[in-house]
């Protein structure tokens, strides 16, 4: 498979740039691709300047990217990973537009650890459906969005069985906690690669579960082997859940 790597100067470009040419999941590089690119860099500045043949494109730069990447996509019939983070309403019903011509990977994490915590989650917040439940994401203090999409991931988990409940994002202020409400609280620390911990009390006892990430090797390896998962389906919108569960 041909892959575009689009964001290919950022950190975890770099990690699928290397993964795709180490031939990981027999992929290959068509691309790279980079806002910030220079003549000397041997890449594109836009996608709009490469005219070849991809089989799939991740994309690892910006939320903001869509608004190039989907029309691009859309038109040369191209397969997309997007493995970005923070996007506004607008932007992700475009992704969800995109879907229906093509096939879209989005999922806020690429680790099949965090898929699988996702599971247990949700599983606990059955069995325990009083429970109060917060969670708690740390990261490096250069990650732009909070709470991260991650954490959102997880409390989506949670609210897939509690209609009720509902996102309180940075407690501060004086008010009671809602019996309702899915509390989640951001850290910004140092160089964390991305800790998540979730936590259910019901008054008698307390579970936590809890996934930290040491390198960002993993979210590359996830993104390279979801791209591998897409290129054969039908247009269509994919998470990390639907390739965890084939």
């Amino acid at each position: 498979m041909k892959v575009i790597v689009n964001g290919a100067l950022g950190k975890m470009g770099i990690e699928i740039t290397r993964l795709v040419c180490e031939h990981y999941c027999n992929a290959s590089l068509a691309a790279m691709v980079d806002i910030n690119a220079k003549e000397e860099d041997n890449l594109f500045a836009s996608l709009s300047e490469y005219d070849g043949s991809a089989d799939v494109i991740i994309d690892f730069s910006h939320h903001t990217a869509v608004k190039e990447l989907l029309p691009y996509a859309i038109e040369r019939k191209i397969p997309i990973v997007i493995a970005t983070t923070g996007h506004d309403a607008d932007e992700k019903a475009m992704i969800e537009e995109a879907a229906k011509t093509i096939p879209v990977f989005f999922s806020a994490n690429m680790s099949l650890g965090i898929a699988t915590l996702c599971s247990f989650v949700k599983t606990a917040a059955k069995l325990f459906p009083d429970a109060d439940i917060e969670i708690v994401e740390t990261h490096h203090v250069n990650k732009l969005d909070a709470p991260s999409g991650t954490a959102l991931m997880l409390a989506d988990a949670v609210c897939q069985v509690r209609p009720d409940a509902y996102v309180y994002s940075g407690r501060s202020g004086m008010r009671k906690r809602d019996k309702n409400e899915i509390g989640i609280s951001a850290l910004r620390l140092a160089n964390v690669v991305g800790e998540h911990e979730v936590i259910i009390a019901t008054g008698t006892q307390t579970l936590k579960l809890k996934h930290e990430a040491h390198s960002r090797s993993l979210f590359a390896e996830g993104a390279v082997a979801a791209a591998a998962y897409l290129v054969d389906k039908r247009a269509g919108l994919y998470t990390i859940s639907d390739m965890v569960a084939e």
